[in-house]
């Protein structure tokens, strides 16, 4: 997958969104991981989004989806015309996912630490129906990590031994309050999922082949991957800045971001 690309897409949406301002910093962020999932990890059929032998995505940092809608478009999915109706009335871009099975958005996501629960009921159902081959992707936010259901949920996908489940955290080091260490220190996330029974490794998040290469690993029970991140990544002026957790792109902003994404190689 072209990650450029994907880039100035996201940016073209939130130029689209107008005032009503796009959670472009964890967008941003969540871009290679999308790639890595999408172009190289996940077993789907785009022609057939709902086949049950499918691998399933759960985006529970809901306001990262506009890295998973460039993503789609990447795909065939979705069109560029569709992405910048960002957040219109009737569009199918909404600011957090709505459950669309043609494009295989499985979770409405956006309440944040929902989504590893219910990544685990869905682990937990394909292992009963005998779907051993199929697995539960679920994308989480380092600030979310602070939520006590996520490590409810991670207790529970060890307590029934769930080999077909892998968590990413984007560990970008961020929230929408502030640093996450100074809001609630998450010190060394591989070693907490080790501690709860998890295989995890920590990898750098925008090196799609590293990623790749830790989530096609089948270790014989849950696997967390620690994605280290930079919120904002690839415009120098959002980068590593909470402002733009959530911000307004104007057209000023806008070109000169492009200008930035452009000159690239």
């Amino acid at each position: 997958m072209n990650t450029k690309e994907m880039r100035i897409d996201i940016l073209r949406m939130a130029l689209a969104a107008k005032s009503q301002g796009a959670h472009l910093g964890g967008s941003l962020s969540m871009v290679e991981i999308m790639a890595a999932l999408y172009g190289s990890v996940m077993k789907l059929d785009p022609g057939n989004m709902e086949n049950k032998y499918r691998d399933r995505l759960v985006i529970s940092k809901g306001h990262g989806v506009m890295a998973q809608y460039v993503a789609l478009k990447q795909l065939g999915l979705l069109t560029e015309e569709q992405l910048l109706t960002y957040k219109s009335n009737n569009t199918a871009v909404n600011a957090h996912p709505s459950v669309n099975a043609a494009l295989g958005i499985e979770f409405a996501g956006g309440s944040l630490g929902q989504g590893l629960s219910l990544g685990v009921g869905l682990a937990l159902a394909l292992r009963c129906k005998g779907n051993a081959a199929s697995r539960v992707f679920v994308v989480l936010g380092d600030g979310e990590c602070d939520e006590g259901s996520v490590w409810e949920a991670a207790m529970s996908a060890s307590h029934y031994a769930l080999n077909n489940i892998v968590t990413i955290v984007d560990r970008n080091g961020l929230q929408y309050d502030g640093p996450t260490e100074d809001i609630l220190a998450l010190a060394d996330l591989e070693a907490k999922w080790k501690s709860f029974g998890w295989n995890a490794v920590t990898v750098n998040g925008h090196d799609v082949d590293a990623l790749v290469n830790a989530l096609s690993a089948r270790p014989g029970r849950p696997l967390a991957i620690v994605a280290e991140t930079v919120k904002g990544k690839g415009v120098s002026f959002m980068e590593h800045a909470a402002q733009w957790h959530n911000g307004v792109v104007t057209q000023r902003i806008f070109d000169q971001a492009m200008a930035e994404l452009e000159a690239e190689s």
